[in-house]
């Protein structure tokens, strides 16, 4: 008889209990018609689990719950199962690396992912703190498989399941291989377990995320319902009016899209500035750049039709760490994408060794910073804001050495720069 899991079918959570039963001869099937915030919610399910969460195992000695231990479960069904180890020290050691993928790997993925997938509030500097941490345990991770292929002995065992499983969900979503170029016996370790026969038959092929992914804006609450009418209205004038309205005609109404309204900036007077004309100079200098593209640039720059907008990061005691800092540059220039059209962007992160400082340009249409970027991009308000005085040399020049990328930049190395074009 076929033990019963609930749960979807690319639920990262059971694919540990699915690969355990592979590799122990076990028979476990997915529960049929099995729909996520559905079947979950039934009071059937509810008896099995009171909290609703899932995956959950039937078996005929009753529910298993909480998929370490359905994983656990499962592969002590076989007697002298490898995957346990063969030794008491085996055995615990095993048990400590289950518990370590627990709560500094998933738990480190987690709280960078689900704020951006909106599942919890996403806050900048937690997000920050989650990478950090997750850094920390990956680099002890990296060190113990420098020179061990699997996590304890010499073949794989129910840690390196669960370990794969929780790190499947990070290569899926967050861990990108600039990310995982820093641990690269972690990387060996998990394309050696996802391809795995026993892995692969339940997890089949596995891309790695090419970006991060972006943050999943919550939709805006729907306004109050029109309050009802005083009671002391007499009921007999609303059922007379109301079967008299024909009931589609009004939400066809209420439903027809309304005219998008024009963005300010392109109500703006012509301006003799082309920027695709700028951006496409830019991107195709490739040699004697100060001469081509930054003269270039100062010839077609309309400062009636454009301003330019230094802006500093308020906190940069806080970039020590060099991947954190270019991530959070990554992600600003990703969320003001919203921009594109109207705005040319180059950000630097400056210094060799920590804490590391991150300037930028901007090229807005129009004199001020358009208000649609201040109020949808969030990132605006963690940096200071100046205003290029263009009739003022020494700030001219610093324009001109921030588009080309010139290093030293006021006195020190770049470690990186960005374009937004």
């Amino acid at each position: 008889m076929a033990l019963i899991l609930y749960a979807g079918k690319t639920n990262k959570n059971a694919y540990k209990t699915l690969i355990a039963a592979e590799y122990s001869g076990v028979d476990v099937k997915l529960a049929e018609n099995f729909e996520m915030g559905v079947t979950n919610k039934t009071p059937e399910f509810l008896k099995m689990n009171p909290i609703g969460k899932v995956p959950v195992l039937e078996t005929p000695e009753g529910p298993v719950f909480e998929s370490n231990a359905i994983a656990r479960y499962v592969t002590r069904l076989k007697a002298d199962n490898p995957l346990y180890g063969s030794s008491l020290i085996e055995y615990a050691r095993i048990e400590q690396w289950i518990d370590f993928a627990a709560t500094e790997i998933d738990a480190g993925i987690s709280k960078w992912l689900y704020p951006r997938l909106g599942y919890q509030p996403y806050l900048p500097p937690a997000e920050e703190a989650s990478i950090s941490a997750l850094k920390r345990a990956l680099g002890a991770l990296n060190l113990h498989l420098t020179s061990n292929t699997y996590l304890v002995g010499h073949s794989v065992t129910l840690a390196d399941i669960i370990m794969t499983c929780n790190l499947y969900t990070g290569f899926s979503y967050v861990l990108t291989k600039s990310f995982t170029s820093e641990f690269p016996h972690v990387e060996r370790y998990f394309w050696t377990m996802v391809n795995q026969p026993n892995v692969k038959k339940v997890v089949g092929e596995v891309k790695q995320a090419e970006s991060v992914v972006p943050v999943t804006k919550k939709p805006s609450q729907p306004k109050e319902p029109a309050k009802s009418k005083p009671k002391d209205e007499p009921r007999k004038e609303v059922k007379e009016k109301e079967p008299a309205k024909p009931k589609a005609e009004p939400a066809a109404e209420e439903e027809a899209p309304k005219p998008k309204p024009k963005n300010p900036l392109d109500l703006l007077p012509p301006s003799k500035m082309i920027l695709d004309d700028w951006k496409r100079l830019y991107s195709n200098t490739k040699t004697n750049f100060r001469e081509v593209a930054i003269k270039g640039f100062w010839e077609m720059y309309d400062p009636e039709g454009y301003s330019l907008w230094f802006c500093d990061y308020k906190y940069n005691d806080e970039n020590t760490v060099s991947f954190v800092t270019l991530n959070k540059v990554g992600g600003f220039l990703q969320r003001m994408d919203l921009a594109r059209k109207y705005a040319f962007g180059k950000m630097l992160v400056i210094g060799s060794e920590p804490p590391f400082k991150v300037k930028g340009l901007w090229l807005f249409r129009g004199q001020e910073i358009p208000q649609f970027v201040i109020d949808e991009c969030y990132d605006m308000e963690l940096y200071e804001w100046t205003k290029v005085d263009i009739s003022d040399e020494a700030q001219k020049e610093r324009v001109s050495q921030m588009i080309e990328d010139h290093e030293p930049f006021e006195g020190d190395a770049l470690l990186d720069a960005k374009c937004f074009k």
